[in-house]
């Protein structure tokens, strides 16, 4: 990877504005840099802050602002954590915002219940990063939660995180849903794909698209219900079918599909490795008992566990509150370490 100066060296050159894809990649590469120096030089200016001040309260026997050296120092060290998974990432797409569906699957109602906990789960996570969420189409479930949800998750390296949630999550529970009050076993699915950028040309004719508009069935007034605004568009070489029904405006919602088939089209093309885009769902496994990546046992125990990397916790609440960057940072570390295996 080039260094800041080398590529404020490049920039500088007269003709460099001539390749304009090339020149907005080099300009995106100089402000990730840059952004990086700036965040270690924040964390370094709090962290001596943080020893004077610790210093000041011991010479002054200060017992509040001792407490808020403690609460200073949490901070910083969950800010440090935040930035050494960052340094982890280094894949093509990976500081791209991230598109996730979420599937419900065995399991009925209670798979639907469990596709809606894991919506929240992730938009949880997603508000305490300070990245936006943008729900482009959903399915609700016949009693509760949702069938399907595909939402975008806007921020800087969303893809490159959420990667490892790709597979089957599966929850042990007291069912709700059950008046005999017995333990349930739930199954959902999330896949996540990156968000491609605008300057990456996929060509999508006409001819190759089928495209139909249809009343959306989620909650959205009396004007998304009277007009079929919704847009389904399938891609018929490929069979990739992808729709978004959330904005009242048959155009917006078109471009957003577009957008949505335009990803998957990308990613199709680029992991070589997948047959075709059955294959991309099937090697995530059937939503179902012995597939899945991860589980979340609230009862007769608590606890969540990935089958990957054996990292767990019995902090249950707190993970469905969104804490789960500690699993995020197990897997990227064995990817580490499989990548340095393989080379």
């Amino acid at each position: 990877m080039s260094s800041i100066k080398e590529l404020e060296i490049e920039i500088s050159s007269p003709d460099f504005w001539s390749d304009q894809n090339n020149a907005k990649k080099v300009m995106s590469q100089l402000d990730g840099l840059k952004n990086v120096c700036r965040i270690w030089r924040d964390m370094d200016s709090q962290a001596r802050d943080l020893a004077e001040l610790k210093e000041l309260a011991e010479s002054e026997h200060d017992e509040l602002l001792l407490k808020d050296v403690e609460d200073g120092s949490k901070k910083l060290e969950k800010a440090l954590s935040a930035f050494e998974t960052r340094t982890k990432l280094g894949g093509e797409h990976d500081k791209n915002n991230a598109i996730m569906s979420i599937h419900a699957g065995a399991g009925g109602t209670e798979s639907c219940d469990w596709a809606q906990m894991l919506v929240r789960m992730y938009s949880r996570w997603a508000e305490d990063k300070g990245f936006d969420t943008e729900v482009v189409d959903s399915l609700d479930g016949d009693e509760a939660g949702i069938k399907s949800l595909t939402m975008i998750i806007k921020g800087e390296y969303a893809y490159g995180l959420l990667q490892s949630e790709i597979g089957v999550h599966r929850l042990v529970r007291i069912s709700p849903f059950d008046a005999n009050k017995r333990r349930h076993t739930s199954f959902a699915s999330v896949d996540v794909i990156p968000e491609i950028d605008d300057n990456i040309d996929i060509v999508v004719e006409d001819k190759d698209l089928r495209i139909d508009t249809y009343r959306a069935s989620g909650a959205g007034g009396q004007h998304i219900n009277k007009t079929d605004s919704a847009v389904r568009m399938t891609h018929i070489p490929t069979g990739i079918i992808v729709q978004s029904q959330n904005d009242r405006s048959q155009i917006k919602n078109r471009a957003t599909a577009m957008r949505l088939l335009k990803a998957k089209l990308y990613e199709l093309e680029r992991e070589k490795l997948r047959a075709s885009y059955e294959k991309h769902y099937s090697e995530k496994g059937a939503i179902e008992w012995g597939s899945q990546i991860r589980s979340y046992v609230f009862m007769p125990y608590q606890l969540v566990k990935d089958m990957r990397t054996a990292y767990e916790t019995s902090q249950v609440a707190a993970v469905m509150d969104g804490e789960i960057d500690d699993f995020i940072g197990a897997y990227l570390n064995r990817k580490l370490e499989n990548n340095k295996k393989r080379s």
